[in-house]
C-alpha cells in the first residue's frame, strides 16, 4: 500500500489534499474559502465575520468570489447567517452516534439539553411498505409519533416513529411527550432493544419539513431510516429522522 501523501489528513475540520485538483488549478473562491477557515479559527464561536467589503479588500477578490466561499461555509455549518444582523462563526456540529441509543441519549452525552415538540400522535393504517418493515398486515393500525427535535432549544431535526398498535395499545396513556420515547418503551412497557438496521442518505427537506425545523429548504439534510427489533427478532419500531446537515454529524465505531 502506498504511503499517504504528506498533505492528506483525516479531519472533519479542514480540506483534504488542500483542495488541489489533478490539473493543479485552484478556483479562486476555494482559495478564499481556505483562508476563511483560518479566519474562523482565529475569531472563535459566535464571533461576527468581517463584512463583504472588508473580505474583498483583504483577499483582493470580487464580491461574487467572497459570496461563493462564504455560501459554501454556511452550507457546511461553519458559518451561520442572521437576517438583518450578519454572518457569524457557527457552533461545532453535534455528533449523533450510529448505535442503539436515542437522539436524547446522544445529546445528553455531549452535555446538551435535549428537547422535543410533539406535532402529532395518531393511529393510522400501516400501508404496504411500513407493514413489511414492522411485519404486520397492511391494514393493521400503527402509532405515528412526529416530533421536532431540539438541542438547547435549537431545532435540529424532525422525527417520525411508527409502532404497532397491537403491541402498544396503551401508548397514548403512558407516554409523556416531554420524555424520551425510548425511556418510556424500556422503563414502562418493558421493551428490550437487541438490534437495529439503519440507512443514512442526504436529501433536501420538503417545504413542510423546512418550516417545522426552521431551516432553509436549500440546505442539505441528513436522513436516517431505522428498524429496531427485540431479542426475539420481531421489529419494535421504524423511525425516520431528518437532521440539519449544518448542525449534526454521525459517528460510528468499526471493528472486526
Amino acid at each position: 500500500m502506498p504511503a499517504p501523501s504528506p498533505h492528506s489528513r483525516l479531519s472533519a475540520d479542514g480540506p483534504v489534499l488542500d483542495g488541489i485538483p489533478e490539473h493543479g488549478r485552484v478556483p479562486r473562491y476555494y482559495a478564499v474559502k481556505v483562508e476563511l477557515l483560518a479566519v474562523i479559527e482565529e475569531l472563535g464561536e459566535g464571533a461576527a465575520l468581517p463584512t463583504e467589503r472588508e473580505l474583498c479588500e483583504r483577499f483582493e477578490v470580487s464580491r461574487a468570489t467572497v459570496r461563493q466561499a462564504v455560501g459554501e461555509l454556511v452550507l457546511e455549518g461553519r458559518l451561520s447567517r442572521r437576517q438583518g444582523s450578519g454572518t457569524y462563526v457557527a457552533a461545532p456540529k453535534l455528533v449523533q452516534p450510529l448505535a442503539l441509543v436515542s437522539c436524547t441519549e446522544g445529546l445528553r452525552g455531549q452535555g446538551v439539553r435535549p428537547g422535543r415538540t410533539v406535532i402529532t400522535l395518531e393511529r393510522r393504517p400501516a400501508g404496504r411498505a411500513l407493514a413489511a418493515d414492522l411485519r404486520v398486515t397492511s391494514d393493521a393500525e400503527v402509532w405515528h409519533l412526529e416530533r421536532v427535535l431540539l438541542a438547547d432549544d435549537e431545532r435540529i431535526g424532525l422525527e417520525s416513529t411508527y409502532l404497532p398498535v397491537s403491541r402498544f395499545p396503551q401508548l397514548r396513556e403512558v407516554f409523556d411527550p416531554r420524555q424520551s420515547l425510548h425511556a418510556c418503551l424500556s422503563e414502562q412497557l418493558g421493551v428490550v432493544f437487541a438490534g437495529a438496521e439503519e440507512r443514512v442518505e442526504t436529501v433536501l427537506a420538503t417545504p413542510r419539513e423546512a418550516l417545522l425545523i426552521g431551516t432553509n429548504p436549500a440546505l442539505p439534510m441528513l436522513l436516517t431510516h431505522r428498524v429496531a427489533w427485540g431479542p426475539d427478532g420481531v421489529p419494535v419500531e421504524r423511525v425516520r429522522s431528518l437532521y440539519r446537515g449544518d448542525r449534526l454529524s454521525f459517528l460510528t465505531r468499526l471493528g472486526r
